[in-house]
């Protein structure tokens, strides 16, 4: 059964290089798999998550920069991806100036917001990948969506940085959107070999307690190679142990552990 009101979920993490962009296309595709309509949002100007998806991002004619700075519909720019019941509305280098164009803007933090809200009831699940800063894209995210996935590195410093996005959420449901809450911490990139990884979860999970899924997603050669195909890894080998552990990941999103 589909929720009957989309969840709209933000992924963040203002440090570059967690797996942000593989945990957005691979827990949207595995969700989709299970019969939910799924929309991803693409926020990161370097549209990843929308060549992750299979779309050329050379060749769009509406992409999410239209519809933040020029009022395109958002219907407008959604495109189907390579997996069935999963849409992307894509992002390409023209967003890369839009954190200096929002700025005069009217209404510059609710325009994704607004946006959304014409097709949310379309989908069961919108997923938005966010840049790693802490600009205007990402405020646009956090107050369009109802909860925060927060993708955790199993390295050193894994925690670094994640006092100011907890702040930012903070201003953000104070400010614009009271709804907001993080709901899911997801650790990734976990090497079992290593103690540091295991001290690392640990580590999270004192902090966070309950929101941090079970699942943790491995360090894998194949979860790296996929976007190279423009597949997410649980389509390009869904027999792989980072496929299956990316759906363990998605089924407790979707059973409400998350």
């Amino acid at each position: 059964m589909s929720p009957t009101t989309p969840r709209i979920l933000a992924v963040a993490n203002q440090k570059g290089g967690v797996g942000k962009t593989t945990a957005v296309v691979n827990l949207s595709a595995s969700i989709a798999a299970l019969g939910h309509r799924v929309l991803v949002i693409d926020l990161d100007p370097q549209g990843n998550a929308s060549t992750g998806l299979g779309i050329d991002i050379r060749t769009l004619e509406h992409s999410v920069y239209d519809v933040l700075l020029h009022d395109i519909p958002i219907e407008d720019a959604v495109q189907s991806s390579s997996v069935a019941n999963l849409f992307v509305v894509p992002a390409n280098l023209d967003l890369a100036g839009a954190e200096i164009e929002l700025v005069p803007a009217m209404g510059r933090e609710t325009r994704l917001r607004r946006a959304v809200e014409r097709v949310a009831s379309d989908y069961a699940y919108v997923f938005i990948d966010c840049p790693p800063s802490l600009g205007l894209l990402t405020v646009n995210a956090l107050t369009a969506a109802h909860e925060v996935l927060v993708p955790v590195q199993c390295e050193y410093y894994a925690l670094e940085g994640l006092a100011q996005l907890l702040r930012n959420i903070e201003l953000v449901n104070q400010n614009l959107n009271p709804t907001l809450q993080v709901s899911t911490i997801l650790c990734q990139m976990y090497d079992s070999r290593t103690k540091l990884s295991a001290e690392v979860v640990a580590d999270v999970r004192g902090h966070f307690g309950a929101k941090v899924l079970h699942t943790v997603i491995p360090r894998t050669v194949r979860i790296a190679e996929a976007p190279s195909f423009g597949k997410p890894v649980v389509v390009l080998d869904p027999s792989s142990v980072g496929a299956q552990a990316y759906r363990a990941a998605a089924k407790e999103v979707v059973d409400g552990r998350a």
